[in-house]
């Protein structure tokens, strides 16, 4: 079954509306109009009546008869010997249809008809008919008066009003059905447009909206909310097919990764079965071989640890001394970069963090600013406690550097996974290390991690502008829970890795630190500390 439209829909209702209306206003009318003119009609009567009784005494009754009628009100004196006296139309009739007086201009002397019993009172009884109103009184000495009115021109004015209620009521719905129309049409419109902008969306016209005037009213706020839910669409639309995008580059740029190490490999085995080659060149191609399957193996342990950060990285927090483990941070990076400078400067503070997952940031920005800043450059860590807008307290970890910094354009594509803004300073530290792969070269997962490990702990990572006006500055931000009262606090005992390769020749191989031999640094060592 077809369902009729809106607009039709709507305009029926309100012609039906209309029409109820006027027919209630009709009915109401009539019957208002009836009860008033009865009313006329028997006040009209009392009022002869009580004329009649005044007049009793001064006329006869025929004389009486003939001065209370008017051609309209039937008149009847029954004098106390029995005559009657009538003049006007008969009871019940039609006084415009009432033919012309006879001899004596109406007027008849009849025998007494039988008039309706009247008590000895000088008051008016009232009788309504069917066709006819009747006033009875006792008048002068003895005689009974009887006034009639017919109601048929009472009738004659309700159909007449009847009439004329009815050609107005037609033409007030014509007319409103002529307005309704148009107007539930505009109404409407806005319906219209937002069939008009479904249709375009559905084209590939994604940037329509709808944009009402008003959303004070009930389209307007439907259109308002429509254009919300089209933003937030189009938003998760934006960012699922920029999440897809950045997938299927982060996928092409691992396997790029993955093919380095992987062709090493490759070739290294097939020397190794081409080939005898003398020792020494066999046992450089064993490290070749140890050192390609490490760098791997890093890459997928990175990218596993990212996996593990998308779907919530799992924590073990406990009070933790940033200082503690920023100095214990720098040990190993001093005994690979004797020539640098690595300071560690600030107050304890303590915040409710992982400690192995803090070393391992702390570690990766430390690698990252030592291999920027070069063999003799110079890195800052800095530990203090701010404020943010929203009254939290923070404790801040900036790590700076006096190497060539981060162009501002790049400051927040540095931590988008497998991205390293300078390949030709890689694949220089790669060429200068034994084997092709320098301690400090990555794949370019190390600051994305890093991010994810401190978004995980309720802080963030970003790269801000440099104070000394050169260089590269990233500031750790952790929430701060506690000053630490005792030395007790748990700081890592070395960098980013706890394995120990100290007689390994693939020692340098890989990009997270062995662990330290001297003592680890706690809250209780004194700060700064430089090494």
């Amino acid at each position: 079954m077809r369902t009729p439209s809106l607009r039709r829909r709507l305009t029926v209702v309100v012609l039906v509306l209309v029409a109820v209306t006027l027919g209630v206003l009709g009915v109401t009318t009539d019957v208002v109009l009836r009860g008033r003119l009865d009313a006329q009609l028997q006040q009209r009567l009392l009022d002869r009546a009580q004329v009649a009784s005044q007049l009793a005494d001064q006329l006869d009754p025929e004389n009486l008869a003939k001065r209370l009628s008017d051609g309209t009100v039937s008149v009847l004196v029954l004098a106390k010997d029995g005559t009657a006296y009538v003049e006007g139309p008969p009871p019940g009739a039609d006084p415009g249809r009432v033919g012309p007086a006879g001899p004596g201009g109406g007027r008849a002397q009849r025998p007494a008809p039988t008039a309706p019993p009247v008590a000895a009172s000088t008051q008016s009884q009232l009788t309504e008919y069917d066709d006819r109103i009747e006033v009875t009184r006792e008048v002068g000495d003895g005689a009974t008066l009887v006034l009639s009115a017919s109601t048929t021109e009472v009738g004659r004015v309700l159909d007449q009003t009847r009439i004329a209620l009815l050609v107005g009521a037609l033409a007030v719905l014509a007319l409103c059905g002529l307005v309704v129309r148009p107007v539930v049409a505009r109404t409407l419109r806005p319906l219209d447009r937002v069939t008009a902008l479904a249709r375009a969306i559905r084209e590939g016209d994604r940037g329509g909206r709808l944009r009402p005037e008003r959303t004070d009213t009930e389209i307007g706020a439907t259109a308002h909310a429509l254009d919300g839910m089209l933003d937030a669409v189009e938003g998760a639309e934006s960012q699922a097919l920029e999440a897809e995008r950045r997938l299927r580059v982060f996928l092409s740029d691992a396997a790029h990764e993955l093919r380095t190490p992987i062709a090493g490999l490759q070739a290294a085995s097939e020397h190794l079965l081409r080939s005898n080659p003398p020792r020494e060149e066999r046992e450089q191609t064993l490290l070749t071989l140890v050192r390609e399957s490490r760098r791997a193996g890093r890459l997928v342990d990175d990218m596993l640890l990212m996996a593990r950060i998308d779907r919530g990285l799992e924590l073990r927090p406990r009070a933790v001394d940033l200082t503690a483990v920023a100095a214990s941070a720098v040990e190993p990076r001093r005994l690979r970069h004797p020539d640098a400078t690595l300071v560690v400067d600030g107050p304890p503070l303590v915040t409710q963090a992982d400690p192995d997952r803090l070393a391992q940031v702390v570690g990766n920005l430390l690698d990252n600013a030592v291999r920027a800043a070069g063999p003799r450059g110079h890195v800052g860590v800095t530990v203090s406690n701010e404020t943010d807008a929203g009254g939290r307290a923070l404790a801040v970890v900036d790590v700076a550097d006096d190497g060539p910094g981060i162009p501002p354009a790049d400051r927040e594509r540095v931590f988008e996974r497998l991205v390293r803004l300078d390949e030709a300073r890689a694949v220089q530290d790669a060429t200068a290390s034994p084997g092709g792969m320098g301690p400090g070269v990555g794949a370019g997962l190390g600051l994305a991690i890093a991010r994810g490990i401190a978004r995980a702990h309720g802080g963030d990572l970003v790269a801000l502008e440099p104070t000394t006006g050169r260089g590269a500055r990233l500031r750790l931000t952790l929430p701060l829970t506690r000053q630490p009262t005792e030395s007790t606090t748990d700081a890592p005992t070395g960098g980013t890795s706890t394995t120990p390769t100290t007689t390994d020749p693939v020692a340098s191989a890989p990009s997270t630190p062995s662990t330290p031999t001297s003592p680890p640094v706690t809250a209780s060592h004194p700060v700064p500390v430089k090494v």
